[in-house]
């Protein structure tokens, strides 16, 4: 655990790549395989089940260095973070003894100690409190700030996956994309495992194992920069669930591009690949759908012969065991297909798209189902685009994706070969009524901000935001924050509702569980709007305004 603590540390401390690659190569070749596994599966940020509430944590803290509640929950309010919390807590304590000993830490590989954490689930809650205050007793600053990061399942350490893969590539001299493949799907850290991850490439793969997922970059240009509009394929810009359809030896599998398996979720999906040949795996984007009806409705949305439901719809049928009768009735889906990654059981991603995309009208060909469905490709001028871009509102699309037509499929973002064309963002002048403290770095810093609209009289909030300031604009922001605080819940500040910040969201649906009715996808703050009063804000009634904008 120590040297994974000072990996942590090491990574913490410095933004630069070749440092960080540098740090973790090292860390790599001196580890047993066993928490080599770990370290990979905790860096390349795959999620750790939290096993106890916050609230139980702050209560077995207070126990644990002497305090009362309400001055652990006082210095929580001040810290920001609870594992930062507790560590200094601890810390301090222990330095104010009379002894002035250090703590007793004994020495375990993170293995080990992963799965003791593990074990807990199954023990009685006295011996969870034992074990828990014993390592926060029993360790230093930084390695009790870890521990208790991991408890909670909240260890963030400022790398991707996509640079964990390219120092395990460069220190094993294997390319990243052997890497990222091996990673994919429900890849357990094992030393058996990390063995085969970075052992010689002999083709092998899980026959559930889904592909690195190809992705595109925003377009922030004119297309006609990109060369020829006849070079390209342009495809409507669905908002649903990216994911792959596997059929490998007669089995079928589905994932998410959060690499979760789906079948369940979307049962009417499965049942219509088991037309497919075997061998397959197919690209595409999970949406739900509403069916043309009637000729006249097929002719109006033209080729997509349909149109999606808002996203907020498809999450009802998420996270499910099993799909009921009503919900498949209120909530149809479809795939709608994009790429053939494999084909015969060979993989086609080295080949150019319009050849995958040939193998791919072949493939689907054999599930006649209203399920399984063809992404609409859409050519023409670069003038003709534009045109059809402007509908895409209408069609409940964000846009467009562009992808050269000889493009190979990549693993991960590959600046070049497919873009993003999206219709610009919607946006409201709000203002910020709450703040809370970030997390890691920002633990310090007011980050995470509630913002409100006017409905008559009085400001209701609608969405959450947390990015979109430059680090100058949140150090300003935070100091404002703590001189104009009216209330404190918590972590949670109230401030004098006076400043105005003009948000950006890409979606808007009606919701039930939210105050003002309204639910935004991916707020961010698009820019402190200094110069309006707050009676300049936006109002609930034009928010609204904007939901039979997004085609619902």
């Amino acid at each position: 655990m120590k040297s994974f603590v000072e990996l942590y540390t090491r990574l913490d401390r410095t933004n630069s790549t070749n440092a960080k690659l540098s740090a973790m190569r090292e860390y790599f070749r001196k580890a047993e395989p066993a928490c080599a596994a770990w370290a990979v599966n905790i860096l390349s940020g795959r999620r750790q089940k939290r096993l106890l509430g916050p609230a139980q944590l702050r209560e077995w803290l207070a126990e644990s260095v002497g305090l009362p509640d309400w001055l652990v929950e006082q210095s929580y309010a001040h810290v920001g973070d609870l594992a930062e919390t507790a560590a200094l807590l601890h810390h301090t304590v222990k330095a104010a003894s009379q002894d002035g000993s250090q703590y007793a830490s004994v020495e375990v590989g993170l293995s080990a100690w992963m799965e003791r954490l593990l074990l807990l689930r199954n023990l009685e809650e006295g011996e969870k409190r034992q074990w828990i205050q014993a390592q926060w007793q029993q360790s230093p600053l930084a390695e009790g700030f870890v521990k208790t990061k991991l408890l909670t399942g909240a260890l963030r350490v400022g790398v991707s996956q996509t640079l964990v893969v390219k120092a395990l590539a460069q220190e094993y001299d294997l390319p990243t994309a052997v890497i990222q493949r091996r990673l994919m799907g429900d890849w357990q850290p094992t030393a058996a495992n990390y063995l085969d991850l970075i052992g010689p490439d002999d083709g092998r793969h899980d026959v559930s194992q889904p592909y690195p997922f190809c992705l595109a970059y925003p377009l922030e240009k004119d297309p006609a920069t990109l060369g020829g509009a006849e070079l390209w394929l342009a495809e409507w810009k669905w908002d649903g669930i990216r994911a792959q359809l596997i059929k490998r030896q007669g089995n079928i599998f589905l994932w998410s591009r959060g690499e979760e398996l789906v079948m369940h979720s979307f049962p009417e999906i499965v049942q219509a690949a088991e037309a497919l040949p075997d061998g397959v795996v197919i690209d595409g984007e999970i949406l739900g759908w509403t069916f043309a009806s009637d000729a006249d409705a097929q002719q109006e949305m033209d080729e997509v012969c349909g149109k999606p439901l808002p996203f907020n719809q498809l999450q009802r049928r998420l996270g499910r065991k099993k799909v009921g009768p009503k919900l498949l009735g209120e909530v149809p889906v479809i795939l709608q297909a994009y790429d053939q990654l494999e084909s015969d059981g060979i993989s086609m991603c080295g080949r150019p798209l319009l050849e995958r995309r040939s193998g791919l009208q072949k493939t689907l060909s054999y599930a006649v189902s209203p399920h399984l469905r063809l992404s609409p490709a859409l050519q023409g001028s670069w003038e003709y685009l534009a045109g059809l871009r402007h509908s895409s509102r209408e069609r409940g699309v964000e846009g467009f994706m562009l992808k050269r037509l000889d493009s190979v499929y990549q693993a991960g973002r590959v600046k070049g070969d497919w873009w993003k064309w999206k219709v610009d963002p919607y946006t409201v002048d709000a203002v910020l009524l709450y703040a809370q403290a970030g997390h890691g770095r920002r633990s310090n810093l007011y980050t995470d901000y509630t913002f409100a609209v006017w409905e008559g009289e009085q400001l209701v909030p609608f969405a959450k935001a947390y990015s979109g300031l430059a680090d100058s604009e949140i150090v300003e922001l935070d100091r404002w924050i703590r001189k104009h605080t009216k209330e404190r819940f918590g972590p949670v500040r109230s401030v004098e509702p006076v400043q105005v910040f003009e948000l950006a969201f890409e979606g808007i649906a009606l919701s039930k569980r939210h105050k003002s009715g309204v639910a935004v996808r991916f707020p961010r703050i698009q820019r402190w709007r200094k110069d309006k009063l707050v009676e300049q804000a936006d109002s609930l009634t034009l928010v609204k305004s904007l939901v039979a904008d997004n085609a619902l």
